[in-house]
C-alpha cells in the first residue's frame, strides 16, 4: 500500500475505518488458490471483451523465464532431458524450498525457476490467456492451450513453429502467423527470412508487456514459494494490467 489515499478510495474504506492487516490480505490471497484466481481472471477478460475493446485480429504468444525466490539448488553434472531447442538439459534437481521450481537451459544458460505463457490480443494489447509453469516446461508444449479459437491470426516466434500447429491453426481457419525455424537439413529460403522478419515486427508488441509485468508489478522473481501462490500473483499483476490498459483507453 504505497499510496493509502488512493487505496482506500478504491476499496472504499473511509478515513476512519481500518485498514486490512497482512494476516487479512494473506488469508484473501491464499483463497484465489484454489482456482478463484483463474475464475476472476476469466470472468474480467470477458467483460472487457463484452465492451468490444479486444478486436481479435490477432494473438501474440511468448514466454518469459520468473527465476524462483528461493536459490537454485547445485546443478549436478550429466544431463536428462532437452530443453526447448533440443539441447541437453542438466539433471533435474528440486529445492528443497521451492520443490515446484525447476532448472531450464536458454541462451547457453541454466536459469531455476518458473515460466510465465502469455497470450495477448495484438491491437488491443489485453492478455486474454495466461498460464504459469515451472521453468523445464517447453513453450510448444503449453502453446495450444493459448489459442483461442476466434482471432483471425496467431503470432510467435520460432520456437512455437512444428507441423502439428500448422494442421491445427489451419483446421481451425486461423493465420499461421509463427515464425519458420531452420534445420540443419534445410535451411530457411530468403522467401522465409523476409517472412520471418515481418512477423517479428508484429510479435516483439508483446515484449513490453513482459517488461511492465517485471519491472512495474514487482516480479523479475517469483515472490512466493511454490507454483499455486506464484500462479495468483501472476494472474492478480494480469488483471491489473487488463484493467489498466482497459481504463486508460477508455474515451474521457
Amino acid at each position: 500500500m504505497k499510496d493509502r489515499l488512493s487505496f482506500r478510495r478504491f476499496v472504499g474504506l473511509a478515513l476512519s475505518e481500518a485498514i486490512p492487516d497482512h494476516s487479512t490480505l494473506w488469508r484473501f490471497r491464499e483463497s484465489l488458490n484454489g482456482g478463484l484466481g483463474e475464475r476472476l481472471f476469466v470472468e474480467i477478460g470477458r467483460q472487457i471483451e463484452a465492451s468490444g475493446f479486444v478486436l481479435k485480429q490477432g494473438t501474440l504468444i511468448d514466454a518469459s523465464l520468473v527465476p524462483a525466490a528461493v536459490n537454485p539448488p547445485k546443478r549436478p553434472d550429466g544431463e536428462i532431458g532437452c530443453d526447448e531447442t533440443g539441447r541437453p538439459l542438466s539433471k533435474l534437481v528440486k529445492s528443497e524450498l521451492d520443490p515446484d521450481a525447476a532448472w531450464t537451459r536458454k541462451e547457453n544458460h541454466y536459469r531455476f525457476g518458473y515460466k510465465v505463457h502469455v497470450a495477448m490480443d495484438w491491437q488491443s494489447r489485453i492478455v486474454r490467456r495466461i498460464a504459469f509453469t515451472p521453468a523445464n516446461v517447453n513453450e510448444s508444449a503449453v502453446a495450444d492451450s493459448l489459442i483461442c479459437g476466434d482471432e483471425r491470426a496467431v503470432y510467435a516466434d520460432k520456437a512455437y513453429d512444428s507441423r502439428d500447429r500448422t494442421e491445427r491453426l489451419k483446421a481451425m481457419a486461423i493465420e499461421n502467423a509463427i515464425m519458420r525455424r531452420g534445420h540443419p537439413s534445410r535451411k530457411l529460403t530468403a522467401d522465409e527470412h523476409r517472412r520471418n522478419e515481418r512477423i517479428a515486427k508484429t510479435r516483439g508488441a508483446i515484449e513490453p508487456w513482459f517488461a511492465l509485468f517485471k519491472n512495474v508489478h514487482g516480479l523479475a522473481r517469483a515472490r512466493y514459494r511454490g507454483l499455486a501462490r506464484n500462479t495468483t500473483a501472476v494472474l492478480i499483476a494480469a488483471i491489473a494490467m487488463n484493467l489498466k490498459r482497459w481504463a486508460a483507453m477508455q474515451p474521457a
